[in-house]
């Protein structure tokens, strides 16, 4: 059996919990030593900069007995003119395992994995950043020893990880998610209804408001993005306008302050975030980008042995 990870919504309940509670065991060190992915091919496919996802992927790959073979942007011959459909054959009969990021279509990552016989990880698209969710849950679970129940604050565009982020904390009983997104930059339609989706089944709760008033008190972790996310562009000449009441200050901290601060890196100070609150007591940004190659590994693990229990 093939697995894949393109999108959260790919994956059940159990599997997403047995994901995060493999990588809180690679954090832990409860599984040094071990490795499952002896002589496994892995693929690092990465059209876009990235410096935590690949550095991630590849280091937890080596650390589970794996061998990897990374491509850059213009490595393969899709630059020359081959179709994605015939480079996907190929990489299908001799990688065990593909992650991409191509901050594109999620549907070329689909066409791919339908080439049969190599799992497809989505490393990064267009719509969602299944794999920064995974890691941000991991460091939640390590943080607070659980997910259910936690408030969380979001503040910033509707991108790919918030997208992620939503579909993800959704699944959790009792989660409170309040994203607050400028006018024009919130999340997909599509988006919030799988998200709502969830949540009446979970119990969770997902609110979006498009200000930043009224902000609630008490949550456990105020979560931001950089404001230029990879691999796009904002055709408004205004949006710094529209995001600037939008920046993580230590004011977020009046009503908050025993709250956590996370942020999926790379970070620019002075603009999504202060500087103070991103070096402050309060931030584990860095800590999380350490959970993204301990989730890296359990993806790893999940997708190229489904016979054995994580």
């Amino acid at each position: 059996m093939t697995r894949h990870l393109i999108s959260l919504e790919d994956i059940a309940d159990t599997d997403l919990r047995d994901i995060v509670r493999r990588a809180g065991d690679h954090a832990a060190g409860r599984t040094r030593g071990e490795q499952p992915l002896r002589d496994a091919i892995v693929g690092v496919h990465f059209r876009k900069t990235s410096t935590r996802t690949r550095t991630a992927f590849s280091a937890g790959a080596l650390r589970l007995g794996g061998r990897i073979i990374a491509f850059g942007p213009d490595d393969l011959q899709l630059s020359t003119g081959e179709t994605s459909q015939d480079t996907g054959a190929v990489f299908a009969r001799m990688l065990d395992l593909l992650v991409a990021r191509t901050a594109g279509d999620p549907a070329e990552l689909r066409a791919w994995s339908a080439c049969g016989g190599m799992s497809v990880v989505n490393a990064m698209t267009s719509d969602e950043h299944p794999t920064q969710a995974l890691a941000d849950l991991a460091t939640l679970t390590d943080r607070f020893g659980r997910v259910e129940g936690l408030r969380v604050l979001y503040v910033g565009e509707g991108n790919n990880t918030a997208a992620a982020l939503t579909l993800a904390l959704a699944r959790y009983p009792d989660t409170h998610l309040e994203l607050r997104t400028p006018w024009g930059y919130g999340l997909p339609a599509e988006t919030t209804e799988k998200a709502a989706k969830h949540a009446a089944h979970s119990g969770a709760t997902i609110v979006e408001r498009h200000d930043m008033d009224d902000l609630p008190a008490d949550v456990d972790v105020v979560y931001t993005t950089r404001w230029q996310t990879t691999g796009t562009e904002k055709v408004d000449p205004l949006w710094r306008e529209r995001f600037e009441p939008f920046r993580v200050t230590p004011d977020l901290w009046t009503k908050n302050p025993d709250a956590l601060f996370m942020h999926d890196l790379p970070a620019h100070r002075g603009e999504e975030v202060d500087a103070a609150v991103l070096d402050g007591p309060r931030s584990i940004a860095f800590d999380q980008a350490a959970f993204k190659m301990y989730s890296a590994m359990a993806v790893l693990e999940w997708c190229l042995t489904p016979e054995a229990a994580l």
